[in-house]
């Protein structure tokens, strides 16, 4: 019986050390929805505003300069844009890359190594 008992006792033990992580990854799955929403709100919102304000900022620039000019100004203006949208895309990019569920994969790696036979 006393076999029986601790292995009772250790299996209880795995399941709620399995709960227990898997409420944390469910929390994490929360907050990292909660987190991609805004950002796309926000990176929405920011894209429409910033080309507005490229598209009428750019206008006036191209307005304001000599007719002769205006050709050699709008390249220079699209050329900048480009760059901008360049720079931009490379730094997207970059934050994409940021690992999800850290914690989670953490406190499994250490679970596994308590979990390891000890000489």
């Amino acid at each position: 019986m006393g076999l029986l008992r601790s292995t009772q006792a250790l299996l209880a033990t795995v399941l709620g050390l399995a709960r227990t992580r898997l409420e944390l990854l469910s929390v994490e799955m929360q907050e990292l929805l909660a987190r991609l929403v805004l950002l796309m709100i926000g990176a929405v919102a920011a894209i429409l505003l910033a080309a507005l304000a490229l598209g009428f900022g750019a206008e006036a620039v191209v307005m304001a300069v000599p007719p002769e000019h205006r050709v050699a100004v709008s390249a220079g203006l699209a050329l900048a844009f480009a760059a901008a949208a360049a720079f931009i895309g490379w730094k997207v990019r970059r934050e994409a890359k940021v690992r999800a569920f850290t914690a989670s994969i953490t406190e499994l790696e250490r679970d596994g190594k308590a979990l390891e036979p000890r000489e």
